[in-house]
C-alpha cells in the first residue's frame, strides 16, 4: 500500500524580546532605513538568556500537536532542523521528544541551515511514504542570535530567532492531496560563500557567521528559480496552478524576485520577514503557520515551499493543501 503525508497541524513561537532596527542603531553603524532598504527587515526576536533552542521548538511543536489533535505519544518520528542545536549532542530533538511525553521511534536533527525545514519536511515524508511512519512531527527552530557577530552590520541586522513545526499524518493512497514532491540539492564548491568561522573539529569554538551577500544573493535567485521549475514539472504543473508561494525569509528582494519569475501576484506570497527577519530553518514553518492560521491557507490550495542556505543549499517542496 502507498501512502502520502498530509499536514494536519501547524504551530509557531517567538521569544518575547523583540529588537527593532532603532535599538540596533543604538550599538551598530546602521539605521532603520538602511536595513529596511536592503533586506526589508523592521525587528527580529531574540531569544532571552538561558532560553534553548529546544524550549522555543517545545512550544511550536505544542501548537502543532494540538491542531492536529494528537499527543505526543502519538507520534513516531521528530525531524528538527536546527544550525543551533543546545549542545553539541545529543540530539535537540531527543529534547523535544522526552518532554512531549514520546517514548518510542526516533528523534534526531537535520543542518541545512536556512533550507533545514525543507530537508527535514523531506525527510519525514519518505519515511510516511515508506511506511516507516504514521505521525511525524517536523521542526524548525533557530537561536540564531547566539551566532551573531554584534559589530557586522552586514550579517548581525539580518537574523532572528523562532520556531515552527508541522505535524504530518500518514494517508493511504495516490490522491494527490498532501505532500506532492520535495526536491533537495547542495553545492559545497561554494561553501564559504556563508559559514561560521568555528566548530568543534576545526577552532572548539561556536564561531559567528561570515556571509559574502552579493554572491549569495546572485545564487539564491538562480538556485531557486531552477528548484521552483523542477517542482512544477516534476507533477505535470506550471505557475499559473500556485495560489501561495511560502519562501524562506531571507530578504525581501530575493522574495519579490522570486514571485516576479513566477507571474505570482505580491498578495499571493507570504511574508514574515519584516517582523521576524530570517530566522534560517524557522522562517518557512512560522510563515506557514501564520498564513493557516489567519485563514490565507485554505485546504485544496497548491503552496509551494521554497529555501536556499549555507553549503549552498537549497529545495523546495509542493503540497496540495
Amino acid at each position: 500500500m502507498s501512502f502520502r503525508s498530509v499536514i494536519v497541524g501547524c504551530g509557531a513561537h517567538l521569544p518575547a524580546k523583540i529588537l527593532t532596527n532603532d535599538d540596533l542603531a543604538k550599538f551598530v553603524d546602521t539605521t532603520d532605513e538602511w536595513i529596511q532598504q536592503r533586506t526589508g527587515i523592521q525587528q527580529r526576536h531574540i531569544a532571552a538568556d538561558g532560553e534553548l533552542t529546544s524550549d522555543l521548538a517545545l512550544e511550536a511543536a505544542r501548537k502543532a500537536l494540538a491542531m492536529a489533535g494528537i499527543t505526543g505519544a502519538d507520534l513516531d518520528l521528530i525531524v528538527l532542523a536546527t544550525t543551533t542545536p543546545d549542545q553539541t549532542f545529543p540530539a535537540t530533538a531527543a529534547t523535544v521528544q522526552a518532554k512531549l511525553g514520546m517514548d518510542h521511534g526516533a528523534a534526531f536533527d537535520v543542518q541545512a541551515v536556512c533550507s533545514g525545514f525543507i530537508y527535514a519536511l523531506a525527510t519525514a515524508d519518505n519515511f510516511i511514504r515508506c511506511g516507516q511512519a504514521k505521525h511525524a512531527l517536523v521542526i524548525g527552530a533557530e537561536t540564531f542570535s547566539r551566532i551573531l557577530d554584534w559589530t557586522d552590520r552586514g550579517t548581525c541586522v539580518l537574523f532572528g530567532d523562532g520556531a515552527g513545526a508541522v505535524v504530518l499524518k500518514a494517508v493511504p493512497g495516490d490522491n494527490k492531496t498532501g505532500i506532492l514532491s520535495t526536491h533537495l540539492h547542495s553545492d559545497g564548491r561554494h561553501r564559504d560563500l556563508l559559514y561560521v568561522d568555528g566548530g568543534v573539529s576545526s577552532t572548539k569554538t561556536v564561531g559567528h557567521v561570515r556571509m559574502n551577500g552579493k554572491e549569495v544573493f546572485r545564487h539564491a535567485v538562480q538556485r531557486l528559480a531552477e528548484v521552483v521549475d523542477e517542482s512544477l514539472t516534476a507533477n505535470g504543473l506550471t505557475q499559473a496552478d500556485i495560489d501561495w508561494l511560502v519562501p524562506h525569509q531571507a530578504n525581501r528582494r530575493i522574495i519579490d524576485s522570486t514571485a516576479k519569475k513566477l507571474s505570482l501576484s505580491p498578495d499571493k506570497v507570504v511574508l514574515t520577514v519584516a517582523r521576524h527577519g530570517n530566522t534560517s530553518a524557522a522562517s518557512i514553518p512560522l510563515a506557514l503557520a501564520e498564513a493557516v492560521e489567519d485563514g490565507r491557507v485554505k485546504r485544496g490550495d497548491l503552496v509551494l515551499l521554497e529555501a536556499m542556505g549555507g553549503g549552498l543549499t537549497w529545495g523546495a517542496a509542493l503540497v496540495r493543501w
